[in-house]
């Protein structure tokens, strides 16, 4: 049986948290958490508390022409503490790209505005990493499993 995949739009003040079922068949963006360092690694410990987790998907800031963007260090650091602290769940980055444009589109389709679209923009674009994952086979990358 397959593990769930929690994905994370990791950012400086803030980080969407996305899940999916443990078949990988359908996404739900869960919450943004404010914070980050050991504030967002006692969260993920007890959302893993509450699921069977296989992957965590995790966003890869990368400039337009495939480069690194400026944010990749901080992301580097996030995924080597993902690692120290639940080493049995693998780490897969997805290139993050305009998934807060998308997210920021679909949310407003969906007829979200000012405050509240904020509010749920970072657990969409968690959402999204995780629907271009599933896409691509959901693979995962057993260099980086703890």
């Amino acid at each position: 049986m397959r593990g769930s995949a929690l994905a994370f739009d990791h950012g400086t003040r803030r980080t969407g948290i996305a899940v999916t079922d443990p078949l990988h068949l359908s996404v739900e963006p869960l919450e943004t958490v404010e914070g980050s360092g050991e504030v967002l690694l006692e969260r993920i410990a007890k959302l893993l508390e509450e699921r069977d987790v296989e992957a965590f998907i995790v966003g890869q800031p990368l400039n337009m022409d495939g480069s690194r963007g400026p944010r990749a260090a901080d992301v580097d650091r996030f995924c080597a503490a993902l690692t120290r602290r639940f080493p049995g769940v693998s780490i897969v980055r997805i290139d993050e790209r305009l998934t807060t444009k998308e997210a920021e589109a679909r949310l407003t389709a969906a007829g979200y505005r000012g405050k509240e679209r904020k509010q749920r923009k970072d657990a969409w674009s968690a959402a999204l990493l995780l629907e271009d994952w599933i896409r691509s086979g959901a693979p995962l990358n057993p260099s980086e499993r703890g």
